[in-house]
């Protein structure tokens, strides 16, 4: 399972400024690797919507300290690819969820979800980076991601709650 996936819908108007489509993926394994995470945040972000209408107010904590997470990673990895002067990624209208959310367990399973698949984007940001700064923010987004799908597994009651190598399949 994945994160939510952008919609195709060209018509639509993007929520950040800017005039014509949403700009290519660099070439440079370095910037295509952080121009793929912020696109993996602004999904999360829109995903944790969803999993605020599904949870249960028990966890409403977890999701508002989540979302907020992720648009201060989101924010800050604008910024580290704007300095390298690429164009970043616009959030999409909308996004395709990877399964059905209608219960908590749903919205548990997809805020898990989501989590891996940003571990897996910011180790991808870790594995490419050739500036130092990238690589330490990329370090960084990676443990926040990790943690945070360790406390949504706590949540869902799983036995084990950590992974021995977040955002990889080893």
């Amino acid at each position: 399972m994945t994160s939510p996936r952008p919609r195709p819908d060209p018509s639509t108007t993007p929520s950040r400024p800017g005039p014509g489509p949403t700009p290519a993926r660099p070439s440079d394994a370095a910037d295509g690797a952080l121009f793929d995470a912020i696109a993996t945040e602004h999904a999360t972000i829109y995903g944790y919507g969803i999993v605020s209408a599904h949870s249960v107010p028990e966890v409403n904590y977890l999701v508002s300290e989540a979302m907020a997470e992720h648009r201060n990673l989101r924010e800050a990895a604008i910024a580290l690819l704007e300095e390298r002067g690429v164009a970043v990624p616009l959030p999409a209208a909308g996004y395709s969820l990877p399964m059905e959310v209608d219960t908590p367990a749903e919205a548990a399973n997809l805020a898990v979800t989501m989590e891996q698949d940003g571990a897996t984007a910011w180790r991808a940001v870790v594995e490419q980076a050739t500036d130092q700064t990238v690589r330490a923010f990329g370090v960084t987004a990676l443990t926040e991601s990790a943690v945070t799908a360790a406390r949504w597994r706590r949540v869902r009651g799983d036995a084990a709650i950590t992974v021995a190598f977040p955002g990889g399949t080893e």
